[in-house]
């Protein structure tokens, strides 16, 4: 797909994954309008973007609000004429197991991770059917691959967001459209995520935080090269782009033993 002299819209977009996909299309001549919760995150992330010569929008956006999500299209319309690229990339987590997290913190994380890429989809599919080409991207994560222990809303979330995406590509191909869809297994990238996690009232503070800092030594990649490898997917158009050994390995032993993985990943995240 043709970057150059594009639109994308990218959520989630004041830090991490969804900075470093902005830079990346930023270096590619692509237009940008950047949403997020974070004004002074998009902020930061325009500065760096505008950098290049390209039109840079922000946009205080929640995913979770439908409202906002809604009128979210019209605002880019009036800034951009239109846009090609859609990056569903805001997310959130929650520490705990099952039975520790509350039903509200599931839900809340289910309404962002998930139905926030739902609400974009469905918002923004009218401009993208008006492009002569357009692109979905949905962020699922190395946890919409695998199903590890301490993360049922979060991964439930991203094993959604990969089902959706697939169905989604299926429909839009049989209808003879020409916007695809890439859905992202992003593995350990060095964002904020596991910092800024919600703490599930049943879950013992001192052992979140030993947990916590056990995870946030796995998230090794800088999301600047993680953001280089999603956009170089997409501009060749492929379906599924894994970010990083750890997530390509773990995506491996899952097909090779489906059931049975856990066995042999576990003792190594141990």
């Amino acid at each position: 797909m043709r970057i150059a002299g594009r639109t994308a819209v990218i959520t989630g977009a004041g830090s991490g994954i969804g900075r470093g996909t902005a830079l990346a299309l930023a270096r590619r001549g692509c237009h940008l309008a950047l949403a997020d919760i974070d004004e002074a995150g998009l902020a930061e992330t325009k500065a760096l973007a505008g950098e290049q010569e390209v039109r840079i929008t922000t946009h205080r956006i929640d995913v979770a609000d439908r409202a906002a999500v809604a009128a979210f299209p019209e605002a880019v319309l009036e800034a951009h004429s239109g846009a090609q690229m859609l990056f569903n990339n805001a997310g959130v987590a929650v520490g705990g197991s099952f039975e520790q997290v509350a039903e509200a913190d599931f839900e809340w994380l289910m309404n962002i991770n998930f139905y926030g890429v739902v609400r974009m989809t469905r918002a923004f599919l009218p401009l993208l059917r008006a492009a002569d080409e357009a692109r979905i991207v949905n962020i699922s994560s190395l946890f919409g691959l695998i199903a590890p222990p301490g993360q049922t809303a979060y991964a439930a979330s991203k094993f959604a967001v990969r089902g959706f995406s697939e169905a989604l590509r299926r429909e839009l191909e049989e209808e003879g459209t020409r916007i695809g869809v890439t859905t992202v297994h992003p593995g350990g990238v060095a964002t904020a995520i596991i910092s800024n996690a919600r703490v599930a009232p049943g879950l013992n503070g001192d052992e979140f935080e030993k947990r916590r800092a056990k995870m946030e030594k796995l998230l090794r990649m800088p999301p600047l090269k993680a953001g280089e490898i999603i956009v170089t997917g997409v501009a060749r158009g492929r379906a599924r782009v894994i970010v990083g050994n750890d997530a390509k390995f773990a995506a491996l032993i899952e097909r090779v033993a489906p059931v049975g993985y856990w066995k042999l990943l576990g003792k190594g995240l141990k």
